[in-house]
């Protein structure tokens, strides 16, 4: 009879971790996804094709406007930047539930000890009995029992469920590059906009000098006969009109100066002493690689969110499917009884249990059938919502492709713009001081390449914006921004560890 116990028992040892029960995960295949990027850019002027290539996606693109200032800022906010770091602590929040749920299928060991003095009543229970002659109602008993418990987990629930706590972990890291791409995409925005502004703050004071001298011009002409009090009046005008332009321009390059600094959870107006000084505004890029549409999921932490979420509630069905199969918990004691501390460690009093113990579901209520059907049907809103993800990348890479495309054309349009108000009004001024025109001429003239330049200013950092958007969509750069990031979650990791096996 024991011999057949224990066979029996090596039997369900052997069954232990060999049934799961549902369906193993894969990825969906996309089967419409476009095989390039080439339409989207594919504008009837030949200037413009070109500056996309099939090439692989520059994960560290910002570096290649070679500005000291935006690099040391981008390395500090992989360090600083408290949105990312609130990111990777659910990486770490995910990564702990994992441990609480995988702990279930592993064997737990306790010890426990005890000593009781008891007083038995003669008046209680024993009241029912007859005590024999002499018996002493008085005694003391030690016990020290060593306990262990495993659940075999037969049919795969609780390997299931792990299987949904890792791909909880993968989104939570997901989510934590999602973070990390969108700061480092609004960080690199702010600081083309703050060039942008400069630069036409730059403008504004160069046109300063410019309507200033005109205004002394026309002064020293009506000091001469030559220009009356109209011309005067519109030569003033100019000039502050000018000066106008600059309080609201000034604003805003300190609003920017405070959005970066915040980024890198620093007080208002840290940064001043960095980026008050007026630089040039970026290049444009002359050509990024897309990559192929098929490699976006490589990419894009939505679309590897999508997949996580996808991937456990896949694993929740099949764990919600194991739950209707029976349970067996394998449970054993080991330990020492006695009514005396003498032979507490005598043979005689050791004792011990072994054996399962199956749990078979029966009636539930209908609860079992439930859950499986509101696993089944969470699962199939995630698959949608893994689709709906899928398709709307493709969008984001299109339309922003497109858009550059387009800006870019338009930016050669406003450059050849300004080039043509420049001659019109260095025209008017020579024809002004000759007494060919009236002032008015080189006001007008004046004001257009004013408003141009504005403008072109402008659309350089709208063509720039859209290239970051590009690099947005194409899920380019998160690569470098958190491999800081997931060095000090490995080392604190590391850390954390060393410190519960110190405990």
């Amino acid at each position: 009879m024991r011999q057949r116990s224990f066979w029996l028992l090596i039997g369900l040892l052997g069954l232990g971790g060999c049934i799961r029960v549902g369906a193993d995960y894969k990825t969906p295949k996309e089967t419409d996804q476009p095989s390039g990027w080439e339409k989207a850019a594919d504008v009837h002027e030949a200037r413009t094709r070109g500056f996309i290539h099939a090439g692989d996606v520059d994960t560290t693109w910002w570096q290649q406007w070679h500005d000291p200032v935006l690099n040391k800022l981008v390395e500090r906010l992989s360090r600083d930047n408290l949105d990312i770091r609130q990111a990777a602590t659910r990486v770490l929040q995910a990564r702990g539930e994992l441990k609480v749920v995988a702990s279930e299928g592993v064997p737990s060991l306790n010890w426990a000890g005890s000593y009781t003095w008891t007083q038995q009543s003669t008046h209680g229970f024993l009241t029912l009995a007859q005590p024999a002659p002499g018996a002493n109602l008085q005694y003391q008993q030690y016990a020290n029992v060593g306990s262990a418990s495993w659940d075999m987990d037969l049919f795969g629930r609780i390997r299931r469920l792990v299987e949904a706590g890792k791909a909880r972990v993968v989104e939570q890291q997901a989510y934590a590059r999602g973070v990390a791409l969108g700061r480092l995409a609004d960080l690199v925005e702010a600081y083309l906009r703050l060039r942008a502004v400069q630069a036409q703050i730059h403008l504004t004071e160069q046109h300063q000098a410019l309507v200033r001298h005109d205004l002394a011009l026309v002064l020293a002409r009506q000091t001469e006969g030559a220009a009356n009090d109209l011309e005067v009046a519109q030569a003033r005008g100019q000039v502050e009109q000018t000066d106008s332009a600059l309080p609201p321009l000034r604003e805003m390059q300190a609003a920017l100066i405070n959005t970066i600094g915040v980024m890198l959870a620093l007080p208002p107006r840290a940064l001043e002493g960095e980026l008050l000084p007026i630089r040039p505004q970026l290049d444009l890029p002359v050509s990024v690689g897309v990559g192929v549409p098929s490699s976006l999921a490589q990419r894009r932490p939505d679309i590897m969110m999508a997949d996580a979420r996808l991937h456990a509630a896949t694993a929740e069905v099949g764990a919600a499917k194991a739950a209707f199969y029976p349970d067996i918990n394998l449970a054993g004691n080991l330990g020492t009884q006695s009514l005396s501390a003498g032979d507490f460690f005598m043979p005689g009093a050791k004792y011990f249990t072994l054996g399962p113990t199956v749990n078979v579901p029966i009636f539930e209520g209908g609860r079992l059938r439930g859950t499986l059907a509101l696993r089944k049907a969470e699962q199939q809103e995630i698959a949608l919502a893994y689709r709906q993800t899928v398709l709307e990348a493709w969008r984001d890479v299109d339309d922003a492709i497109t858009r550059m495309a387009q800006l870019q054309l338009r930016y050669q349009h406003i450059m050849e713009l300004v080039r043509q108000n420049r001659k019109a009004y260095e025209a008017a001024r020579l024809q002004y001081r000759d007494g060919a025109v009236p002032f008015l001429e080189v006001d007008r003239a004046e004001s257009m390449l004013l408003s141009s330049q504005v403008v072109e200013a402008e659309l350089h950092m709208q063509t720039a914006l859209a290239a970051v958007g590009l690099y947005r969509a194409l899920g380019g750069g998160w690569q470098t921004m958190m491999a800081t990031t997931e060095q000090r979650m490995i080392g604190n990791h590391a850390h954390e560890s060393q410190i519960e096996h110190q405990e």
